[in-house]
């Protein structure tokens, strides 16, 4: 019988080791697994590099995995946004390295990481810094630049429903990333608000399917990010 469903956080990011590389989902607060990077601090896994959108927001889930020095690199499109704090302290002290990557390309690397393309040429970032050292091809009298797909020891998503066999449905903006990085992981560590009975997904709607899914957590109430960061609180609390 398949079940991935997880006792709790601290047994579903079990065994992240340190230098791993974690994907994490989120696009700003949305689809942010909260409680997931909260368990990884208590983890204690150290020298990560973290692929995500963004650098977290004040002092509370990527944010504070960040302040609480366990991640040594960065790739991610944003690293910098309106309540981002712990980041660009840490980076223009030399604490901390970043990999910054244009959005779109970020998620094209995330995919073909998860479909076994190693590489593929986008005019994005051409003739910018961030193309400096990288090989480029002209098609068509165009020039693009060579980028290498992203994989993954683990990733770390939310998502709305889940069954015991993984398969997954999002809630609207919250899926962002979180397919891709599914797929690009050797190991996808899942947050679910509510895990149903199977057959209660219609397969017409599942999103990720859960061969691409190795473990499910339920959180049923898991923490507005924002309020959180209104209320300046800082994990761990």
């Amino acid at each position: 019988m398949i079940d991935k469903i997880v006792r709790d956080t601290a047994d579903a990011v079990s065994g992240i080791f340190d230098g791993a590389t974690i994907m994490i989902s989120g696009f700003g607060e949305a689809g942010s697994p909260v409680e997931l990077i909260h368990a990884l601090i208590d983890h204690g896994a150290r020298e990560l590099t973290v692929v995500s959108n963004n650098t977290g927001s004040g002092h509370v889930g990527l944010a504070a995995l960040i302040e609480n020095r366990q991640v040594r690199k960065m790739i991610c499109s944003f690293p910098r946004t309106t309540n981002s704090k712990v980041f660009p302290e840490l980076y223009h002290k030399g604490d901390i390295e970043l990999e910054l990557v244009p959005q779109g390309s970020l998620a094209e690397r995330i995919r073909a990481g998860g479909a076994g393309i190693p590489a593929f040429y986008t005019p994005a970032s051409v003739n910018t810094p961030l193309a400096e050292g990288k090989e480029t091809r002209v098609f068509n009298g165009q020039t693009f630049v060579l980028e290498h797909a992203i994989r993954a020891d683990f990733s770390l998503v939310k998502c709305h429903k889940a069954d015991r066999h993984g398969n997954l449905v999002y809630n609207k903006t919250a899926r962002n990333f979180g397919p891709i990085m599914c797929t690009a992981a050797e190991t996808a560590i899942v947050q679910a608000r509510e895990v149903v009975p199977l057959g209660a997904i219609d397969p017409e709607v599942v999103v990720t399917p859960g061969i691409f899914v190795g473990r499910v957590v339920e959180v049923r109430n898991p923490a507005d990010e924002s309020k959180l960061v209104a209320e300046d609180r800082r994990y761990p609390w």
